[in-house]
């Protein structure tokens, strides 16, 4: 991106610009995490060659007292015009109690995996959020596992439920299924250009892209819609990526 800049300064705003503030070592004080958030945002900015960007977001961590001297800087950087908003990323409920205890500025968005088997309201999640007024921002609709590379749940794509769906709807495949219950449900999305996680290389990406942005074309029914929102499975933790401070988190109590 900061290639792409580079050579394209007059395209700034066309861009919509999103960096995440890194997790910092364990037994990190709350001093110390804050001065990693501060030297990290300059070091971002100074990067990509830009005054400011259209989102920061803060991951979590065990330590509330690190999350909340971290999001300090957070809203330091938004007072200042050093970014345009501010989310959090696989903030479970512990997590989100943590930040609000102590922020000035709500968070906009909790970005967590959200696919059809976890069922509409995430385990609870997204009430929670929402009732602070965080928005639901997703990744994982074809679910996110790890078999020495990361891909997509073979239980997903091969869903027979969802399988059925897209093909009443001209072809569609269950990810794109998945993909669109996740937008019709009212949770906003972000895509990879492909359904092995983005490798891929130039016009395969952009297919790949375009093939998902269509599926704001067409609409479920009510009862398509109440049939996914009632799928018990394939599961997932909405919070898998979050860290040791959150349960179930990847590499915890799960492999």
């Amino acid at each position: 991106m900061a290639k792409y800049l580079a050579k394209h300064r007059g395209e700034r705003e066309k861009l919509f610009l999103n960096t995440k503030i890194r997790k910092p070592p364990p037994g990190t004080s709350p001093e110390d995490a804050a001065k990693l958030a501060r030297d990290q945002i300059d070091e971002d900015l100074g990067v990509l060659g830009v005054d400011y960007v259209d989102m920061l977001m803060l991951r979590d961590s065990p330590d509330a007292k690190v999350i909340q001297a971290q999001w300090a800087v957070v809203e330091e950087a938004l007072a200042a015009g050093r970014c345009r908003s501010v989310g959090v990323i696989n903030y479970c409920p512990s997590a989100l109690k943590g930040v609000l205890a102590t922020a000035k500025v709500t968070p906009s968005i909790n970005y967590i995996m959200a696919h059809a088997g976890m069922g509409p309201d995430l385990h609870g999640l997204r009430t929670l959020s929402e009732k602070s007024g965080i928005r639901i921002f997703s990744y994982g609709q074809t679910g996110e596992i790890w078999n020495g590379v990361p891909g997509p749940n073979a239980d997903l794509v091969d869903n027979p439920i969802l399988k059925r769906i897209g093909a009443a709807h001209g072809g569609k495949s269950a990810e794109e299924v998945s993909l669109r219950w996740v937008l019709q449900s009212g949770m906003a999305a972000s895509l990879r250009p492909s359904a092995n996680f983005g490798r891929c290389a130039g016009r395969e990406c952009a297919l790949g892209l375009a093939r998902q942005a269509r599926c704001l074309e067409w609409t479920l029914t009510d009862g398509e819609m109440a049939e996914i929102d009632a799928m018990t499975a394939p599961d997932d933790n909405p919070t898998l990526f979050s860290s040791a401070g959150c349960p179930g988190a990847f590499g915890t109590t799960r492999k």
